[in-house]
């Protein structure tokens, strides 16, 4: 698959979750317009929708297609990484003004709100997987997935690690510590999700939470390599903020061309855990590719 390819089926992906997004809050009645707005805001904002994409590509790979419980997972990953989002450019936290390319949520809004707009998106995330997806068991396994890798031993964990890293003579194993847990398990948890969602064996569903995993790392390799390389236009958000809050970062820590040297390990990695899909797995493998070489 050439390059404008793969960027094409990836487009095709945010499509349609930004479609399953928009249908979702249109259906949810209750919510006070108040709320529904900063909601639709942060939401439609322009964001790539990888982990969503990841979790439909992973329900096709082992079940042949993408099927209406994928999508619903899709969207639950989706709006969870977006309160994440939310949240974390909060003043108590990175305070960003910028963020997808346009304002912050509390920026738009105000803070009070934002804090809102985080915690509905958290809690409609799991609504809709306990009412949408369609046999309990399959959505018992998609709540407690979700749950346990952006919870308190996972994207929170790391968030908190993070923060107390600030400012300390930080080294690779609390980095790694930092960057499995803010960002590699949502990134596991979406691959384990489509893989729940597509029926499959152990053996499937050790291999892509594996990859999973491993693109996750890369990605946040990526990330803070672009934070120093970037511009603010590039990126969507504050470029620079890292070294200014003195955050514990690849670049700091162990240098940029040992960084890039990590992070292409790490998608080589993340490819071999695909060898038991062998060619049907060449969309993953593509996805490894270009979050390898991405420029924001």
């Amino acid at each position: 698959m050439t390059n404008s390819k793969f960027t094409s089926e990836l487009d095709k992906k945010a499509h349609c979750v930004n479609k399953i997004l928009q249908d979702i809050l249109a259906g949810e009645g209750g919510i006070d317009e108040n709320l529904k707005a900063p909601l639709r805001y942060t939401l439609e904002a322009p964001g790539k929708r990888i982990r969503s994409a990841l979790v439909l590509w992973c329900c096709e790979l082992v079940g042949g297609a993408a099927n209406r419980d994928a999508e619903i997972a899709a969207a639950a990953v989706e709006i969870v990484h977006t309160y994440s989002l939310v949240h974390d450019d909060l003043p108590a936290m990175d305070d960003d003004d910028l963020r997808r390319g346009v304002p912050t949520c509390h920026k738009q809004f105000d803070e009070a709100t934002a804090i809102l707009t985080g915690d509905a998106l958290l809690t409609l995330a799991f609504e809709i997987l306990a009412k949408r997806i369609a046999d309990p068991r399959v959505a018992v396994k998609l709540i407690a997935r979700l749950a346990e890798d952006a919870g308190a031993s996972g994207m929170i964990a790391g968030q908190v690690a993070d923060l107390q890293a600030e400012n300390t003579a930080c080294d690779i194993n609390i980095l790694d510590h930092i960057h499995t847990n803010k960002t590699a398990k949502l990134f596991r948890c979406a691959a384990a999700m489509g893989a729940i969602c597509g029926g499959a064996d152990e053996v499937q569903f050790a291999g892509l939470c594996e990859y999973g995993l491993k693109i996750g790392l890369a990605f946040q390799i990526a990330d803070d390599i672009l934070d120093v390389s970037a511009s603010s236009e590039q990126l969507g958000k504050t470029a620079g903020k890292d070294e200014r809050a003195s955050k514990c970062t690849y670049p700091a820590v162990v240098g940029i061309e040992r960084a890039r040297s990590i992070e292409e390990r790490l998608t080589a990695e993340a490819a071999s855990a695909l060898a038991p899909f062998g060619a049907k797995a060449n969309t993953l493998r593509e996805l490894a590719g270009a979050l390898l070489s991405r420029v924001k």
